[in-house]
Parts: C-alpha cells; sequence; structure tokens
C-alpha cells in the first residue's frame, strides 16, 4: 500500500508540474528573474531605510533567501517534469536594457547544465543565510547587506545566457566576498582579504580577456552562449584562447599551482561567507569551462589536455598531503575543498559526455558537503571553544547531535554510497577508466584514501576519546543551527538515492552542447581534435 500510494503522489505531483509548465512559462520566467531581483531588493531596502528593530532586519534577510531558495527548487521540479528537448533554454527572460547595440541582454534562462548550478545556489544560499541570521555577531545588519547582494549575483550567475552578465553577476557577488572577509574574519583577514583581491581579479580578468576574445573573432550577433554556439566553426587561436580561459577560470576555482588564496581564504571567512563562496561561487570557473570554452574551444582543449591532467592531480595528491598535515580544523577543510577540484578537472580531462556529467554532479555534491562543513566547523568552534583539533576531544559527549551531524557530513564528502558524492566521483572514475590514459585512476582513488584519513582523523580527534583538558563545551548545535544542517543533509541524501534526476538533464544538455563532436564514454582524453574528426 505504501509503494502504491508512493507511485500515485509523484504520479500526480509529476502531472500538475508539467502543467504548471505547460500553462504558466511567462510566470516562470518573472519567479527566474525574481529569484535574482529579490535578494538584491531586500538588500538596498536594508541598507536605505532608517533604524530598525533586529525582528525587522532578521524577517528581510530571511525573504531574502527564502525567495531564491524555494524558487529554485520548484524550477528545478518544473524542469524535471517536463524535461526540456533542443538546446534552447527553459523559463526564458529577455530584455533590453540599453545595450542592445551591442549584442547585450539582460537574458536568463536554464538548460540542463546550468540547473544543478542554480539549485546548488538556491540551497546553499537559504542554508548560509539562515545561519548567518541567528548567528552572534556585531553590525549584523550590514553583514546580512552584503549576504543577500552576493545570494542575487550567485542566482544571476547561474541563470544568465548572456555572457556579459554571467561575468557581471559574478563580479557582483565577488566584491562583496573581499569586504565581508576584512570586516568580519578571523585574525589575519585583512592580509587575506587582499591576498584574495589580488588572486581573483587576475582570474577575473584573465577570464574577461579570454571570453570578449571569443566574441570579436566569432562575429556573432549577441554576446551570449546561444548566438556563439550557432555561428561558431572555425575559430582561430583556440590554443591561446582556452589558455586564457583555463588559467583565468582555473584560477578562480583555485586550480593548482593557483590556489594559494583558498584555504587560508575559507578559514578566515565566516562561516556563512565560506558556505556561499566554497559552495557555490568557485564553481563559476569549472562552469564556465563547461558550458562555454569546451563547446566553442574543442581544438584549444585538446591541446591543453595533458597539462590539465598534471595540474587536475597536483590538485588531488599535493593539497591531499597537505590536508592531512593541518590542525586547524576550518584551515583543514579549505584545504580539502581545493584538493576535491582536482576530481572535477579530471572529468573534463575525460572529455566525454560520462566524464563532464559526472564532473557536474560532483561540483553539485561537493557544494552541498563542503557548506555543511564550513557550518558544522563554525559550531565546533563555538562549542569546544576553538577550532584546533589538538584542543579538541571528547566533544560527542558534550555534543551528540552535531557529532551525528559531522560524521554524515564527512562521509558525504569522502563519497560513501547513499550520498551523491559518490556518484560523480564513481562517474569519474569510470570516465578515466575508458579513456586513452586508465593509469589515471590509481592515484584518483588514492585522493579517496587521503580524504578518509584527514576526515576520520578530524571525527576522532574532536568527538572521540576523553574530554580534551581546559575544553569547556558550551553546548550541542542549537535548534536554529540544525535547520540549515539538516537542509544541506537531506539534498545530499535524496541525490545520493536519486542521482538521475540531475544526471539525465545534465548529460542530454552536454550532448546537445557539443554539435558535431565525438562525446562518448570511449571519446579519447588528451585527443580531443582527433575525435572530432573522425
Amino acid at each position: 500500500m505504501t509503494d502504491l500510494f508512493s507511485i500515485a503522489f509523484l504520479s500526480g505531483l509529476t502531472g500538475f508540474l508539467q502543467n504548471a509548465g505547460e500553462t504558466q512559462p511567462m510566470l516562470h520566467s518573472l519567479y527566474l528573474l525574481l529569484s535574482v531581483a529579490v535578494p538584491l531588493t531586500m538588500a538596498v531596502a536594508l541598507a536605505v531605510s532608517g533604524k530598525l528593530p533586529e525582528s525587522a532586519v532578521k524577517t528581510a534577510a530571511v525573504i531574502g533567501f527564502a525567495v531564491p531558495g524555494l524558487i529554485s527548487v520548484y524550477l528545478c521540479c518544473v524542469y524535471l517534469a517536463l524535461m526540456p528537448s533542443g538546446e534552447g533554454y527553459a523559463f526564458a527572460f529577455r530584455s533590453d536594457l540599453g545595450l542592445g547595440q551591442f549584442g547585450i541582454f539582460l537574458h536568463l534562462g536554464l538548460n540542463g547544465l546550468a540547473l544543478p548550478f542554480y539549485l546548488l545556489a538556491g540551497l546553499v544560499g537559504l542554508a548560509a543565510g539562515l545561519y548567518a541570521v541567528q548567528a552572534e555577531m556585531e553590525q549584523r545588519r550590514l553583514f546580512l547587506i552584503l549576504l543577500l547582494v552576493m545570494q542575487g549575483g550567485l542566482m544571476g550567475v547561474f541563470s544568465s545566457v548572456d555572457v556579459f552578465f554571467f561575468y557581471f553577476f559574478h563580479e557582483f557577488a565577488l566584491i562583496p566576498t573581499f569586504v565581508l572577509i576584512a570586516l568580519f574574519g578571523r585574525r589575519g583577514r585583512k592580509g587575506v582579504a587582499l591576498e584574495l583581491t589580488i588572486y581573483l581579479t587576475l582570474g577575473a580578468m584573465l577570464t574577461l580577456a579570454g571570453l570578449l576574445a571569443i566574441y570579436f573573432f566569432s562575429e556573432a550577433e549577441a554576446f551570449n552562449m546561444i548566438a556563439l554556439r550557432n555561428v561558431l566553426t572555425e575559430m582561430p587561436h583556440q590554443g591561446t584562447l582556452f589558455g586564457l580561459l583555463l588559467i583565468g577560470f582555473g584560477i578562480l576555482v583555485s586550480l593548482f599551482p593557483f590556489h594559494t588564496w583558498a584555504p587560508r581564504g575559507y578559514a578566515t571567512a565566516p562561516a556563512p561567507v565560506a558556505m556561499l563562496h566554497a559552495g557555490v561561487l568557485k564553481k563559476f570557473g569549472l562552469y564556465g569551462l563547461i558550458q562555454i570554452a569546451y563547446p566553442l574551444l574543442p581544438e584549444g582543449a585538446g591541446q591543453w589536455a595533458p597539462l590539465l591532467m598534471w595540474l587536475a592531480l597536483g590538485n588531488l595528491l599535493l593539497i591531499g598531503f597537505v590536508t592531512m598535515a593541518q590542525r586547524d580544523l576550518k584551515l583543514m577543510l579549505g584545504n580539502a575543498s581545493v584538493m576535491h577540484m582536482g576530481y572535477a578537472f579530471l572529468g573534463l580531462y575525460a572529455y566525454s559526455t560520462l566524464g563532464l556529467g559526472a564532473a557536474v554532479l560532483m561540483l553539485f555534491a561537493h557544494g552541498l558537503s563542503v557548506a555543511l562543513l564550513f557550518l558544522l566547523a563554525d559550531v565546533v568552534e563555538r562549542s569546544g571553544g576553538t577550532a584546533d583539533m589538538e584542543e579538541l576531544g571528547g566533544l560527542g559527549q558534550k555534543a551528540p547531535v552535531l557529532m551525528g551531524l559531522f560524521v554524515a557530513a564527512t562521509m558525504a564528502s569522502i563519497g560513501l554510497p547513499g550520498f551523491a558524492n559518490f556518484w560523480g566521483e564513481l562517474g569519474i572514475f569510470a570516465a578515466l577508466w575508458t579513456s586513452a590514459t586508465p593509469w589515471v585512476v590509481a592515484p584518483a582513488i588514492a585522493g579517496i584514501l587521503i580524504s578518509a584519513i584527514y576526515g576520520l582523523r578530524a571525527v576522532a580527534r574532536i568527538f572521540f576519546g576523553p574530554v580534551a583538558d581546559g575544553m569547556e563545551s558550551h553546548g550541542d548545535i542549537r535548534p536554529s543551527e540544525k535547520l540549515p544542517a539538516l537542509l544541506l543533509l537531506a539534498a545530499l541524501f535524496l541525490f545520493g538515492i536519486w542521482p538521475r534526476s540531475l544526471s539525465d538533464p545534465v548529460d542530454r544538455s552536454i550532448e546537445q552542447s557539443f554539435p558535431g563532436q565525438v562525446l562518448s564514454v570511449e571519446a579519447p582524453a588528451g585527443n580531443n581534435a582527433a575525435a572530432l574528426n573522425e
């Protein structure tokens, strides 16, 4: 009876969503716009309003984070029910803001590649916002204003079809990151904020140069992803252009050896900022490579593939060993976040539908798990009085619920079956095994062992054994902190048992975004140009 009820419920829900998607296309376009506009509107409202009671500030912030979060879930459900075909974008919104003469429009929409990242921005943003609202801090209003601007930019990044606004929204989300770290970070925050500013500005400028060069060489009528793919056939200087984008996007996504800004940045940042940047904004670089660079510059991708493989292994192994040596919990998580980007780059290196699709699923799962871990690490620091794992111990006796959540988040990060991370990593291993360099699977699997060592050792040091001398526990995780943590954990479980809900639209979009290119599980890694000519 339970199975019959579940089938009937899911069938009814699917029918409702299909009907909603077919009868309300304009409304869905408006929802997409609102997911970007509402956080920004709430930020402006809080900035220009006079003195407000604390409850009003919190209410406005909750609205600013909840609206895009709920919209992202709803539009994701509608998209999955309709499963749009073709290379177009669902829920398209287009407006001329006076830039049409330059081929630039505010053009929003979602395809199968953008969908997981858009949903990730909504979910992590909601969790980070709920955690920030209840956190104890000075200048809460300023903090929430900057965080809302960051959230609005994130929703715009992954819903932009226009390349100019894709880049613009990224910068819109990035600037508050520097300010939040400089004003609200841990010790040494000003130096860390300056280092981030230098690195990420350099990465952004290189990326902009590469994107503008593609636009000018293509002679497309509009600066958007659809127009570029429609006219781009023989792009000159592909090696140079792809190199610009790889280094530019690579700096933004902490590709080895351009990664040094990330661990200290995340360790110093306030927890909600680390959740949004490490969990969502850092995915901008890899998303840009998959959505723009690889479809438009396949020959350039082939030229850079061998170097990319070695750089990805640098992320995976060298940064992995550095992660094992950390004693500060937040610094360990910062290095771990950098390390796991190596898996995603190896998925790109495999250059197959399976490899690219698995990389997207891995990035989605990593965003959820790393955001959850940064949230819980902040609770550990509050509860145990320090983030130094050598000074912690036995915290599980005082905070059993926190221990359970932290263990689950660690297992997800390692890639335990049942969590979404497992399917991303498994798909990347399978793609590498069927590529021209199957030996890469061995060091990739070694990365799992490294993750298990530092993850389980952190759990043992923090929560097990006798209570550390001088450690005074300040209690278990609070109910207001449980809600955002359970939201992220539930998403990891849901997509861990139903990965095809994301992998199917991603794979379909990949196959449609690479017209004329041989993309299959058997595509030879590091020889993309040869694959094109088969």
